[in-house]
């Protein structure tokens, strides 16, 4: 619908012009989707704006529109006679033709409907994900890991150029401490691949990070070890190549189980654009040195004794910090002689925003982003426990995401088999592990994202594995359900028929729900919530369900029998795209 709607504003804005050409500015016809499905497809409330500047009431201004309208036989062939409700709500209903032609045009057709942007424009940098090396992966990293992939599927399904960009924590003191333990307790690990597993890799560092704050000693020598691996010192590389790669390997272990592509750039890439950084920030007089460390004060950040609050860039011993570093990050990606992006999309907790606000208010006061640029800041909330705590095991430990994702697949299998055995049906272990897979999975990465991500979510399997209810199991079934009922009346083979015949009101609320898809992605697109297109499908999948239930479809005469299917094969590979581009693979049976 969202081409359709796009023709109606400027048909409106064209009647506005004309019924008003003594009306200063741009008029906007302030055109949406009506409230209530009777009061037809759209609502223009431009009316009302216009009262004030015109000294008219609001609905002599709609029938003058309305009047405009109805002269334009642009506007007839593709509406009804508009109708003025309220105080000059203008209500659109779009004509059953114009329906049915949309519906045609989308089956058969990969995209849906949904439009590529017209010119690919600069890159689209998404940057999530970013576990840190020496560590696992835990359910800290799986918001950012989920919301991040679907927002890029969505972005590269709209036809923009997006570099998917993992920002990992492979530089700075922790190396310098991890390596000095290593030397100590574990030699061989900086030498020889492999030498330690990477759970042992995790205690180690656990231990590290105590004696570096309980042993001054120990802390000494472990600042020398960065300023050895910072200077290049062969050994100190060599042995930070290792335990780099080590964590590497494991990481991709859960991006290739959870189906998601990402570019390494971590931490160290922009170390030697560091200095570069401070020396620009001096020369534009935003650098301030303070209490001996390098910071630029930011504007309408206040702390608590009202004094401006820094962002510190370098500390008072010369090093750099994670500021510094973001900071070399965008001054690279937007830069002409970096990646050139002309929008780059961070996605982390919420924890972070001050530091991204200031972040990225320092860059924009350096002139490092471009009028046409943009930096954005997706922050999501904390996955929580049933205690509305911060999801940990019982021992009071960070839960790994590996042992979550293998209790999803678990449970799942474990629900598959119960379901088997009270159907009475022999599936083969190939299949009940296929299914099983997909559908833990699945239930994980959709009960992330059918959550406004700028909220807390409780972690429940019972609530994500569910048959009923807004889940992926739910939109899995009703997947198969519909490709099932399309596949037994031939609407998935074969041409489609010349007329598509619609009569049913249940025909036409699905109908409308279907072309909605476009307009869905490009909200998505914009607003970055995935949780809108999650919210879409699970209403698509009733709307298939009232009209299935209502209106026969494979016992009906025809022309109505091959429409109705038409109708069930749209809705099928509406639900599949929408599922893919949350990350979710189809399923032919449960």
């Amino acid at each position: 619908m969202l081409r359709i709607a796009q023709t109606l504003e400027a048909q409106l804005r064209a009647a506005m012009q004309q019924a008003f050409p003594e009306a200063d500015g741009e008029l906007n016809p302030a055109l949406g989707p009506a409230s209530k499905p009777e009061f037809g497809d759209f609502q223009a409330n431009g009316a009302l704006a216009l009262a004030k500047p015109l000294k008219q009431a609001p609905r002599q201004i709609a029938a003058a529109i309305v009047e405009q309208l109805q002269n334009n036989p642009a506007f007839s062939a593709l509406a009804e006679a508009p109708e003025i409700a309220g105080p000059g709500f203008i209500n659109i209903t779009l004509k059953p033709s114009v329906l049915a032609a949309e519906v045609r045009q989308r089956i058969g057709d990969p995209r849906l409907g949904v439009a590529a942007v017209e010119q690919a424009e600069a890159p689209v940098i998404v940057d999530f994900s970013s576990p840190n090396i020496a560590k696992e992966m835990h359910v800290g990293h799986l918001r950012s890991t989920i919301i991040g992939d679907c927002l890029a599927r969505v972005l590269e399904f709209r036809g923009h150029q997006v570099l998917r960009l993992n920002h990992v924590g492979d530089w700075g003191t922790q190396f310098g401490m991890l390596i000095t333990h290593l030397k100590q307790v574990a030699p061989e690990a900086l030498n020889t691949a492999d030498a330690i597993d990477l759970g042992d890799l995790v205690a180690f560092y656990r231990e590290a990070k105590k004696r570096f704050d309980d042993d001054e000693a120990f802390q000494t020598t472990s600042r020398e070890e960065v300023v050895k691996l910072q200077g290049g010192d062969a050994t100190s590389l060599k042995a930070w190549g290792l335990l780099c790669d080590q964590s590497r390997r494991e990481f991709q272990k859960i991006y290739d189980r959870l189906d998601i592509r990402l570019s390494e750039r971590g931490e160290s890439f922009y170390n030697p654009q560091l200095a570069a950084v401070v020396d620009d920030l001096r020369s534009s007089g935003l650098l301030v040195t303070d209490d001996g460390a390098g910071c630029v004060f930011l504007e309408g950040v206040v702390g608590k004794e009202g004094k401006p609050l820094p962002l510190i860039v370098q500390k008072s011993d010369g090093g750099f910090n994670y500021a510094t570093t973001d900071l070399a990050a965008i001054r690279y990606r937007l830069g002409s002689a970096g990646d050139g992006a002309g929008r780059v999309i961070y996605v982390t907790d919420a924890g972070q925003a001050a530091h991204f606000a200031g972040v990225f208010q320092v860059a924009k006061r350096a002139g490092w982003v471009p009028a046409a640029a943009s930096l954005e800041h997706v922050p999501f909330g904390l996955v929580q426990g049933d205690d509305g705590k911060k999801l940990k095991t019982r021992a009071g430990d960070t839960v790994r995401l590996k042992d979550l994702l293998d209790e999803a697949v678990e449970r799942a299998q474990a629900d598959l088999r119960r379901r088997l055995k009270e159907e009475e049906r022999q599936e083969s272990d190939s299949f009940i592990d296929q299914v099983a897979t997909t559908v833990g999975l699945a239930a994980v990465k959709y009960a992330d994202l059918s959550t406004n991500r700028i909220t807390n979510y409780q972690f429940s399997f019972e609530r994500m594995l569910a048959l009923t209810g807004n889940t992926a199991p739910y939109l899995l079934y009703a997947v198969v359900r519909i490709s099932g009922i399309a596949r037994k009346g031939g609407a998935l083979d074969g041409e489609l028929p010349e007329h598509l015949v619609f009569e049913e009101p249940q025909e036409w609320a699905l109908i409308r729900q279907l072309l909605q898809l476009d307009a869905v992605i490009s909200e998505v697109e914009s607003d970055l919530l995935p949780n809108r297109l999650c919210t879409y499908l699970f209403e698509l999948s009733q709307s298939f369900n009232r009209f299935y239930d209502q209106v026969p479809v494979l016992k009906a005469d025809e022309p109505m029998r091959s429409s109705r299917l038409a109708l069930c094969r749209l809705a099928a590979d509406t639900l599949k795209l929408g599922l893919s581009l949350l990350g979710i693979p189809s399923l032919e049976r449960m």
